[in-house]
């Protein structure tokens, strides 16, 4: 006769895979946390201008060429302390055309011109958007976290969506 296991035997096993699995969950979490940091960290640099707008100068920029990345034009202020420029610069993008006029927010100390307003605001956010998706991958790869990546997932193509939106 054949002596019967204790109920323990399994018990290494099951503490390895429990192992593994709580390392594969703080692995891709943090993953997921860094890219989502890094959305915002990159987000951030045009977004504290077009958001926190408090004594910057504030205008509107008539786009006249664009050549290189850059497009540039005059600039008329709209805010108090602002000064009229016969150039400042904006970046080009398919949301800058030559011809049109935009408000801008400048950069300090810079002849560097940022658009405002809604359009703006969801603009500076875009790289967020991005990083909103590609966490929802991970979290639902590699955390098997479905709904939690769905949120993140459509949060960030909503925010890619409403950009797209503003800026047409």
């Amino acid at each position: 006769m054949i002596p019967a296991m204790p109920a323990t035997a399994s018990t290494p096993r099951q503490a390895s895979v429990s192992a593994l699995r709580f390392g594969r969950v703080a692995v891709t979490g943090a993953l997921a946390a860094l890219i989502v940091f890094a959305g915002v960290w990159g987000s951030w640099g045009t977004a504290q201008h077009v958001m926190l707008t408090k004594g910057r100068e504030r205008g509107t920029v008539r786009v006249t060429q664009c050549a290189g990345g850059v497009c540039g034009g005059p600039f008329t202020p709209a805010s108090a302390g602002a000064r009229p420029r016969a150039r400042v610069e904006i970046a080009q993008s398919v949301a800058v055309r030559a011809g049109a006029t935009y408000d801008v927010v400048l950069k300090p100390d810079s002849g560097t011109a940022v658009r405002s307003g809604p359009a703006g605001i969801l603009y500076a956010w875009v790289p967020l958007g991005g990083a909103l998706l590609l966490a929802a991958v991970v979290v639902a790869g590699g955390m098997r976290l479905v709904r939690p990546a769905w949120v993140l997932g459509l949060s960030g193509a909503g925010l890619l969506t409403a950009a797209f939106v503003a800026l047409q």
